[in-house]
C-alpha cells in the first residue's frame, strides 16, 4: 500500500482535544493493521492567527495541497470576536474549502440504536435513521459577489450577500449526490427555494438535467428547503440522500445533526476533484464547533472527529472494511453504555472523559480485530 499523507489541523477550543483521540485511532491502524500513514500537524484558525497573524498561512495551505487528506478539529472562539472579518478564525476554514475546491460536503446523520433515546424526538422517529446530506460548499451565498456592508448618504447601512450558482457548480455536486445514492438506497431529494429564488429555479432545472441524462435509474424528488426542514423533524427516515446548496445545507445539516442526539456525533467530508494519484482533494471535520465553554476540561465528545477519520478511510483511501471497523467500534462502545457528558447518562453505564472515550474506542477496535 502506498503511503497515505495526512495533515492534521487541530485548530481552536476543543479541537486539539478531540484530534488527540483521532491520533490514537490512526496510530492503532498503523501498528496493528499495517496502514502506512505519514502524519503532519499545523495551525489553523485562532491558533494560526496567534502565531502568524492570519487564520491560515500560505505554508500551511501548501501543505494542505500536498496532503491526501486534511483532518481538522475546530475553528474560532470568543477571544477572536473583535478581529476584522478578513482574519477571523473561520476564514482559515473557508480558504481551505475554496482553494482546495472542495465543492461536495457530505454530512451523514446516523442514529446509533444506543442513542435513539438521546434525541429530542421520539425513539420511533429516529431509530434506524441513516441519511446523507450533500451540501454544495464553494459557491452560493457564502462566496457570491458583490458582498459587503456599505453606508448610504443618509447614514443607513446596507448589508449585501449574493446568492449565485452556475450550471457547472450545480451539476458537479448533483453528480456526487447521485453517485452516493447509487451505493445506498438509490434515492435523492433535491432541496432549494425555486418558488421565490431564480437561483433555486436554476438549481432544480440543472439537478433534473443531470438525473434525466446521466442517472435515470436513481429516484429523484424535489422539495422546498423550508419544507425540508419541517420534514426532517417530522419524518426524517423518508430521506436517503439530500442534495442542496451552501446556505440551506449549512442549516439543514445542523438540524439533522440533532436528530442523532448530539452534535458531538456528526462527522463530515468535503471532497473535490481527483488529484494526480486518483485520490480526491479532501478535508474531514466534525460538524460541531470549538465549544470554548468546555475546552480544556476533558468533556468534549471525540466521536464526531473519529467518525470523520472513518470517512477519510472510506472516501480518500477506499478502505471500506477499516471504515466499518471504526464505525462498529463506536457502536460497540455506545452499546456498553459508555458516554461523554453531552450524550447524557446511560442506564447502568458510565460517563467518561474525552481521553477515556478515545481509549474505549481503540479497545473496541482491538476486540473486533482479535
Amino acid at each position: 500500500m502506498t503511503t497515505m499523507k495526512l495533515l492534521i489541523l487541530p485548530g481552536d477550543g476543543i479541537g486539539p482535544e478531540v484530534m488527540a483521540e483521532v491520533r490514537k485511532v490512526i496510530d492503532w491502524f498503523a501498528a496493528f493493521r499495517g496502514l502506512d500513514f505519514a502524519v503532519e500537524e499545523d495551525l489553523v484558525g485562532g491558533a494560526a492567527y496567534d502565531v502568524h497573524g492570519v487564520p491560515l498561512s500560505d505554508a500551511t495551505m501548501a501543505r494542505a495541497q500536498a496532503a491526501d487528506a486534511v483532518l481538522l478539529g475546530a475553528c474560532g472562539g470568543p477571544a477572536y470576536d473583535d478581529l476584522d472579518f478578513s482574519v477571523k478564525p473561520e476564514r482559515g476554514l473557508l480558504r481551505l474549502r475554496k482553494e482546495l475546491d472542495l465543492y461536495a460536503n457530505l454530512r451523514p446523520a446516523r442514529c446509533f440504536d444506543a442513542l435513539a433515546d438521546a434525541s429530542s424526538l421520539k425513539r420511533e422517529v429516529v431509530a434506524g435513521l441513516d441519511l446523507m446530506i450533500v451540501r454544495e460548499l464553494t459557491s452560493g451565498m457564502y462566496f457570491g459577489e458583490p458582498r459587503g456592508i456599505t453606508e448610504l448618504n443618509d447614514g443607513t447601512r446596507v448589508g449585501v450577500n449574493t446568492h449565485r450558482y452556475t450550471t457547472h457548480e450545480i451539476r458537479r455536486v448533483a453528480r456526487s449526490a447521485f453517485e452516493l445514492a447509487g451505493k445506498r438506497s438509490n434515492r435523492v431529494c433535491s432541496m432549494e427555494k425555486a418558488n421565490v429564488m431564480e437561483a433555486g429555479i436554476l438549481w432544480r432545472e440543472e439537478v433534473t438535467w443531470v438525473h434525466d441524462n446521466e442517472y435515470p435509474d436513481v429516484e429523484l424528488s424535489h422539495m422546498y428547503a423550508d419544507n425540508g426542514a419541517m420534514q426532517l423533524v417530522r419524518a426524517p427516515k423518508q430521506f436517503d440522500v439530500i442534495v442542496t446548496d451552501n446556505l440551506f445545507g449549512d442549516i439543514l445539516s445542523d438540524c439533522a445533526a440533532m436528530l442523532t442526539g448530539s452534535l458531538g456525533m456528526l462527522p463530515s467530508a468535503s471532497l473535490g476533484a481527483p488529484m494526480a494519484n486518483g485520490r480526491p482533494r479532501a478535508l474531514y471535520e466534525p460538524v460541531h464547533g470549538s465549544a470554548p465553554d468546555i475546552a480544556g476540561k476533558a468533556l468534549a465528545n471525540p466521536i464526531a472527529s473519529i467518525l470523520s477519520f472513518a470517512m477519510a478511510l472510506r472516501y480518500s483511501f477506499d478502505l471500506e472494511a477499516e471504515a466499518e471497523m471504526v464505525e462498529g467500534a463506536v457502536e460497540d462502545v455506545l452499546a456498553q453504555g459508555i458516554r461523554t457528558a453531552d450524550l447524557g447518562p446511560a442506564e447502568g453505564g458510565r460517563t467518561v472523559s474525552t481521553g477515556a472515550m478515545g481509549d474505549a474506542i481503540v479497545a473496541a477496535l482491538a476486540a473486533r480485530d482479535s
